[in-house]
């Protein structure tokens, strides 16, 4: 069988369909629309779940069109539904701006690519310039077209293009604006967020509060900021987050898709690990799969069928929000993402109006961020008055990755600020006492995961030793059987040689016994014979034991 190209990274419906790439139909996102007739519709779902590529199918049925654009849908699922929803298709003008691109160091940056943005679509509709019936408004297409326009003038450009296509086409307009957010979340991390927050609000006032020529409008964000600082007055807003059960099944894959997908590339027998990997996310009461890594895993398997699975998603955000939530996490919330790492839930109030400048002003503030933004799923919730809790745990292999490495990279971080000389003086001082006490300190600092117990502390202390100076580090773990935890190499055989043997207890009675079978084991496999062979005499050796929080050192 040839094989059929996965759309990686490809967001445009008609290039899909044109040139045969694989496609999960969403097309029934259509019906819903027409179904419900929300006004203004804000669809908030986490980064990479398909919302680009639904504006762009959005697009494609609903516009008016000098081009028939009937083949693009020819098999698929809207086309079974009947006149009246096919009646709708190719029938309106249609306005699509994305503010994915408002990523910039400054807001005069950001705002230049909202004017390329806006420019590129007033470009789209050049037949409407000569069909303007004043010279001023002619002038300000024009303007505008040509990124001339003052700046207050791209304010109020969305309302001022859909009226000129409604007066052009005598049909009401559709206006999609996709990853809204972006520019939102960039300026809080950049530093200009309030007057980022004055431009959106201005934009969407204009375009969306009393525009007697929109017909409806789809908006797409990440998360859903309050009303209070963007959607002023906007009483027509129907908001679709990952709560709603209406328009689940639309972003994201289901299980069916999955298996449908699986199969048609011979894969079935990748179900289990791939639904370990990348599902585990609930939107309203459907299970979905992050579209994005499944898309990446198959196509991984286009040359290897046991290609190893990767956290794709992971590269895709800055992960800023886990970041936030580590660097401020005091000892119950370093408690709580171990109990999460660990497969555990947690119990949190939640609430959908949200301001980036409140992100860390909470811990809660927080949880709910990473609860919006894909980062945890709901399992079960309750409501006490006026308060929803929601129990929520990480979703799967790939997203726990992304909070293990990022306690990681913030563990690396804080230990090269340590000074850590203490530490290094009692191991090559033989001061067992010392070193447990500096050990269970920093233990109690981080924040830690068990699933992988030896591996998690080996990475633990061959962290700390990194900076010990003129010693060589050898981590050997990997080598297998025959050789130590931890080695520690003076330069000169004249110096110091330290073996390290680590033992995970299963309980705090154990520590002392397996502190023992540490040490009978450097003997037994004779550890310390090639360092005498190579000259070293003067060799230190230790066992070194954990369980959770707790270390001891013979």
């Amino acid at each position: 069988m040839s094989w059929t190209p996965l759309p990686v990274g490809v967001e445009n419906f008609e290039e899909i369909i044109e040139k045969g790439y694989y496609y999960v139909d969403k097309t029934l996102l259509i019906r819903d629309l027409i179904d419900l007739r929300g006004k203004v519709n804000l669809f908030t779902r986490p980064r990479r779940f398909g919302k680009t590529l639904n504006m762009s199918m959005l697009r494609c049925f609903f516009e008016k069109s000098e081009t028939d654009r009937s083949h693009l849908f020819k098999r698929s699922k809207i086309m079974e539904t009947g006149e009246r929803y096919l009646s709708e298709k190719g029938q309106y003008p249609v306005i699509s701006v994305s503010l994915k691109s408002m990523k910039q160091g400054s807001y005069e940056d950001a705002f230049h690519c909202l004017k390329e943005e806006i420019a590129g679509e007033f470009k789209l509709h050049l037949n409407l310039l000569n069909a303007l019936k004043t010279e001023d408004d002619r002038k300000k297409y024009s303007l505008l077209m040509n990124r001339q326009a003052d700046d207050t003038e791209y304010l109020t450009s969305l309302k001022f293009l859909s009226q000129c296509l409604s007066e052009y086409y005598g049909k009401r307009t559709i206006i999609l604006i996709d990853e809204y957010d972006v520019p939102l979340e960039n300026s809080y991390f950049r530093g200009f967020y309030e007057r980022m927050v004055d431009l959106i609000r201005s934009l969407f006032e204009s375009a969306l509060k009393t525009n007697d020529a929109l017909e409806f409008a789809v908006i797409t964000g990440c998360l859903r900021i309050s009303k209070e600082s963007i959607f002023t007055g906007l009483n027509n807003l129907n908001v679709v987050s990952i709560t709603d059960k209406s328009y689940a099944e639309h972003f994201g894959f289901t299980q069916a898709e999955v298996d449908k997908m699986l199969e048609y590339y011979g894969l079935e027998g990748k179900r289990d690990a791939v639904r370990a990997w990348y599902d585990g996310y609930q939107f309203g009461d459907t299970e979905v799969y992050n579209p994005w890594s499944v898309i990446n895993y198959v196509n991984s398997c286009y040359k290897d069928k046991d290609a190893m699975f990767k956290p794709y998603w992971s590269n895709t955000s800055s992960n800023s929000i886990v970041r936030i939530l580590v660097e401020k996490a005091g000892i119950s919330v370093k408690q709580e993402i171990e109990d999460l790492i660990d497969g555990k839930t947690i119990t949190k109030p939640i609430h959908e109006d949200i301001t980036y400048d409140e992100m860390d002003s909470t811990q809660d503030n927080l949880w709910n961020f990473l609860f919006f933004t894909g980062y945890l799923k709901k399992i079960s919730e309750y409501q006490e008055g006026e308060e929803i809790f929601i129990e929520m745990a990480i979703p799967n292999s790939e997203v726990r990755y992304i909070y293990k490495n990022t306690i990681r990279r913030w563990f690396e971080e804080k230990t090269q600020e340590k000074n850590l000389s203490p530490l290094y003086e009692s191991i090559l001082n033989g001061d067992r006492e010392k070193m447990e006490s500096i050990l269970s300190e920093n233990l109690m600092e981080t924040i830690s995961f068990y699933d992988q117990q030896e591996s998690y502390y080996h990475g633990f202390l061959t962290g700390l030793l990194k900076n010990i100076g003129n010693y060589i580090v050898l981590s050997n773990r990997e080598a297998g059987n025959g050789r130590p935890d931890i080695l520690l190499k003076y330069p000169s055989v004249k110096g110091k040689a330290v073996i390290l043997e680590i033992k995970v207890a299963k309980t705090y009675r154990e520590l002392e016994k397996k502190c023992d079978e540490a040490l009978e084991q450097i003997e037994k496999q004779k550890y310390d014979e090639e360092l005498r062979q190579e000259g070293y005499s003067d060799i230190l050796k230790y066992g070194v034991a954990f369980y959770r929080k707790e270390c001891m050192v013979k």
